[in-house]
């Protein structure tokens, strides 16, 4: 397991638990907004991973402190032993949360199967017709939207969530998105924040532009049970 680092305490990324959350690295994604571009890269990684061992050096000391761990990168369902490394947290008593941007139905569905996780946050990067405008590759849209119907027919808790980027994404996007997955019970709308980004290039896209967050929520939120913003 390639591991680029933890935090130690979250009180944010596994909702109603006290957690860590922690990160892979790889992905299959090259958003040009993504704000872990460091983690992106497993070839060109340069920081100083974090090796297995230590990170359940400090689970084992958490233990009865922390309630869950949340895994994500990166794109850690790219990581060969994502399966045994949830597996190890599971034999701790933690309880699991997964981030994934859906590109390998093959392995969340034995996830699933194998009920490893309690709850599953999948990034939805578009509407399917331009997804790969914020994606960054030309992608699959098949296993996309397989991991979709996968999720949410899982019975395991979930939320679907979009980082809203102006110059990317136009409220159009947004009413094909609720359409595609109408009644999932959570949909967050992330407010891009241009801090460190992937592509530098794209300021030159979001310069001057605005998209309104609230105008999208009120739009689309009779196809959720919830609609949330994260600003």
């Amino acid at each position: 397991m390639i591991i680029g680092g933890y935090q130690k305490l979250t009180l944010i990324d596994y909702p109603k638990k006290l957690a860590t959350t922690v990160f892979t690295v790889g992905c299959s994604f090259r958003c040009p907004f993504c704000h872990n571009p460091e983690l992106i890269e497993i070839k060109t990684y340069n920081t100083q991973t974090i090796a297995e061992k230590e990170f359940f050096d400090f689970l084992k000391k958490r233990k009865g402190k922390l309630e869950g761990v949340c895994i994500t990168g990166g794109e850690p369902l790219i990581q060969p032993d994502i399966i045994d490394f949830i597996k190890k947290i599971n034999k701790l008593g933690y309880s699991v949360k997964l981030d994934t941007n859906g590109t390998r139905p093959d392995v969340l569905k034995k996830i699933i199967d194998q009920k490893l996780v309690d709850y599953i946050a999948m990034d939805i990067k578009n509407s399917p017709k331009r997804y790969d405008v914020a994606s960054g590759v030309k992608g699959d849209m098949q296993r996309i939207k397989l991991s979709v119907d996968m999720i949410m027919n899982s019975g395991v808790d979930y939320e679907f969530r979009t980082t809203v980027v102006p110059g990317i994404h136009t409220i159009r996007d947004f009413d094909a998105i609720a359409k595609w997955i109408k009644g999932a019970p959570a949909y967050y709308l992330q407010e891009y924040r241009e801090i460190k980004i992937l592509d530098p290039k794209l300021k030159k896209k979001t310069k001057g532009k605005k998209i309104d967050l609230d105008k999208i929520k009120k739009r689309i939120e009779k196809s959720f049970e919830k609609v949330g913003i994260r600003r």
